[in-house]
């Protein structure tokens, strides 16, 4: 997956948005304001920290050696995910989504019912 393949992706859910809040290269993906991916445009390859259930995020750990613990957040909710080509793209397609999820779902309901209402998704 490649920065622009990741930012294509993201923005292709519901009430995505994405900003540069830290610097001029890292990217932060949000729904309802709150991160869901963030990623620094300058790394090659690509890295990506996704939330993730923290049962399963250990799980990730033991089967991927390009899952480590999440750079700069949460260890126990966050992963980084390096995509250098170990993981198949579809797979880390499935850990956006359930971080996206993750999120949506914590979020106050009247935003997240504005959300999944909006019957539109970003392009």
């Amino acid at each position: 997956m490649t920065h622009d393949e990741l930012r294509n992706y993201c923005l292709k859910m519901r009430g995505a948005t994405f900003d540069f809040p830290f610097d001029s290269t890292t990217v932060v993906y949000r729904v309802g304001n709150k991160i869901f991916a963030l990623s620094d445009t300058s790394d090659n390859p690509l890295r990506i920290n996704l939330k993730c259930d923290p049962e399963l995020a250990i799980l990730l750990r033991s089967k991927y050696k390009s899952v480590i613990p999440g750079y700069h957040m949460n260890k126990e909710h966050w992963n980084t995910i390096i995509c250098d080509n170990s993981i198949p793209e579809t797979e880390i397609e499935w850990f956006i989504n359930h971080s996206y999820e993750l999120i949506l779902q914590k979020l106050p309901r009247k935003i997240r019912n504005t959300i999944l209402s909006s019957g539109e998704k970003n392009v």
